[in-house]
C-alpha cells in the first residue's frame, strides 16, 4: 500500500484535510457513498418473492442469491487493495459508486435470472470495494478524527439499509406492482453519490509506497488481523441469520406477518442511534473490551429470551443492542493500525475474512431448523458464534496496532519491533561506552562510567501516532 510522504514516521494531514472546504466535501463523499453501500442487498430482500417468480429462479438459484452479497464482500473486498493501489482510493470508489448504480440500473431492466445475478454481483463489486476504501479514507484524510468520521461512516450505512428496506415495497406499490421500478429507482441514489468524487477526480493525493510489508504473508501471520477478521465474521454472520430468519420466528411464534414486519423495521432501525454512539464511545477508551463484553451479554440475554417464546418483541430489541457489534468492528480497523495502509490491508482482510465465515451462516442455521424442527439446535449455533467473538473480540479490542506484528523488513530479514528493541539496547550500549571512554582520554582525569539508555518503547510511538 501507500501513504502521504511523512515528517518523523507521522502522515501529514492530505491536501484535502489541510483546506476546510475539501474536508467537508470528503466528509461528504463519504457519508454518500455509505449511504449507497447496502441497498442493493435490502431493497432486494423486501421483494425476493416478487423477483424470484417473476425470473422464475429455482429454490437453489434463489438461495444462491441470498448468499452473493456475503461471497461478493469477501471476493471483490480481498482484491480491493491492489486495485487502490494502481488507481488511488478517489479514483477506485468512484468506479465502485459506477459499478453500484450500473448494477442496479441493469437488473432492473432485464427479465431473465442469470443476468439478473450477473447485474447483482456488479452492483455487490461496487459494495465490497467501498467497504475496504472507506476506513483507508476516513484513517488518510481525518487521522486524528477517524471516530467521529467512523460514525458518520457507520450511521450512513445503516440508514441507507434502512431506507432501502422500508422504501422499497411502497415505490413498487405506487408503481402499480412493478419491482423493476423499485429496484432500479436506487441506482440514481448512487448516481448522486459519485458527485463529489466527480469532484475531486484530479486530486488525489500523491504518494510513495511504505515500508509496511501487510500483504498477504505478513496478515497470515499477525494475531492481530485474524482476529479482528474472527470477530467481523462472527457479529456478521448473527446479523445475517437474524435479519433472514427472525421474521420466520416470529412468524412460528404467532405474530402477524405485519406484525412480524414491524419488529424487523424496529431491528433494523435501531442500527442507526447504534451507530452514532459506538465509535465515539470506542475512540475514548484505550481499550474496547468492555464494550465487547457488554454487547456480548446483550446477546446472549436476547437470544435466550427469544427461546422462551414470549415478548419477542423485547428480546429482539436486545438484540438490536447486541448489534452495536458492527460499528464497533468498524471502528477497531482505523484504531489497530497507525496509518492508512495498515487501515486498508487489515479492512481488506477482516472483512473478506469475515463475510466467508458469515456466508456460511444463514444456510447453517437453515439446515439446523429444518434438521430439529425446532429453535434450539439452531441457537445453538448463534451461542457458538457469541462464544468465538468474545474470544476475538477480547485479543482484537486490546490498545495494540497492526504494524507492532506486521514485519517491515524484506522477507527474510527479522524486523518486528522486538528485535529492533534489542538492536537499539545494544547500539546505545556501544555509543555511550565509546563517548565515556573518548572523555576519560581528554586528560580531565575522571573516569565516568556509561550508562545505558532505554529505546524508545511503544508508548513513546503511540504518543506520536496520528490515530492517538
Amino acid at each position: 500500500m501507500s501513504a502521504i510522504v511523512a515528517r518523523r514516521g507521522v502522515p501529514r494531514a492530505p491536501w484535502g484535510a489541510r483546506r476546510g472546504s475539501m474536508a467537508w466535501l470528503i466528509a461528504g463523499g463519504i457519508a454518500l457513498a455509505a449511504l449507497n453501500l447496502r441497498t442493493a442487498v435490502s431493497s432486494l430482500g423486501t421483494v425476493l418473492d416478487q423477483v424470484s417468480e417473476g425470473l422464475g429462479m429455482s429454490g437453489a438459484m434463489t438461495g444462491l442469491l441470498t448468499t452473493l452479497p456475503v461471497m461478493s464482500f469477501a471476493l471483490f473486498g480481498a482484491l480491493t487493495p491492489a486495485m487502490s493501489r494502481r488507481v488511488g482510493e478517489h479514483r477506485l470508489l468512484l468506479a465502485g459508486i459506477v459499478l453500484l448504480a450500473v448494477g442496479q440500473a441493469a437488473r432492473s431492466l432485464v427479465d431473465s435470472a442469470v443476468p439478473f445475478m450477473a447485474a447483482s454481483a456488479v452492483a455487490l463489486a461496487g459494495g465490497a470495494v467501498g467497504n475496504v476504501v472507506i476506513p483507508a479514507l476516513i484513517k488518510r484524510h481525518f487521522p486524528r478524527r477517524a471516530g467521529a468520521m467512523t460514525t458518520v461512516y457507520s450511521t450512513a450505512l445503516a440508514a441507507g439499509t434502512m431506507v432501502a428496506a422500508a422504501a422499497t415495497v411502497p415505490v413498487q406499490q405506487a408503481s402499480g406492482g412493478n419491482w423493476h421500478l423499485a429496484l432500479g429507482v436506487w441506482a440514481a441514489l448512487a448516481a448522486v453519490a459519485a458527485i463529489p468524487w466527480l469532484a475531486l477526480w484530479r486530486g488525489e493525493p500523491e504518494r510513495r509506497d511504505t515500508p509496511l510489508r501487510a500483504g498477504a504473508e505478513g496478515l497470515l501471520r499477525s494475531r492481530l488481523a485474524w482476529a479482528v477478521a474472527g470477530y467481523f465474521g462472527s457479529q456478521s454472520l448473527i446479523a445475517y441469520v437474524m435479519f433472514g430468519w427472525l421474521p420466520l420466528l416470529l412468524r412460528d411464534n404467532g405474530y402477524t406477518a405485519a406484525q412480524a414486519g414491524l419488529v424487523l423495521a424496529v431491528f433494523t432501525g435501531l442500527g442507526i442511534p447504534v451507530s452514532m454512539a459506538v465509535p465515539a464511545l470506542a475512540t475514548r477508551l484505550s481499550g474496547q473490551r468492555p464494550l465487547v463484553i457488554a454487547f456480548a451479554v446483550l446477546y446472549a440475554a436476547g437470544f435466550a429470551g427469544l427461546l422462551t417464546g414470549q415478548a419477542l418483541w423485547a428480546w429482539s430489541i436486545l438484540v438490536a443492542l447486541g448489534g452495536g457489534t458492527f460499528p464497533l468492528a468498524l471502528a477497531m480497523l482505523a484504531m489497530r493500525t497507525r496509518t492508512a495502509a495498515g487501515t486498508a490491508a487489515l479492512s481488506a482482510f477482516g472483512q473478506s475474512a469475515g463475510y466467508l465465515i458469515a456466508g456460511a451462516g444463514p444456510i447453517t442455521f437453515g439446515l439446523l431448523h429444518q434438521v430439529s424442527g425446532g429453535w434450539a439446535l439452531p441457537f445453538g449455533l448463534l451461542f457458538a458464534a457469541l462464544a468465538a467473538q468474545v474470544v476475538t473480540g477480547w485479543y482484537a479490542a486490546a490498545d495494540r496496532v497492526l504494524e507492532d506484528e506486521t514485519p517491515s523488513a524484506p522477507a527474510g530479514r527479522r524486523g518486528d519491533h522486538v528485535s529492533r528493541g534489542v538492536r537499539d539496547l545494544v547500539v546505545g550500549r556501544v555509543r555511550r561506552s565509546a563517548g565515556a571512554a573518548r572523555h576519560a582520554r581528554s586528560g580531565d582525569g575522571v573516569t565516568v562510567r556509561p550508562r545505558l539508555t532505554r529505546p524508545a518503547g511503544r508508548r513513546a510511538d503511540r504518543r506520536r501516532s496520528p490515530c492517538r
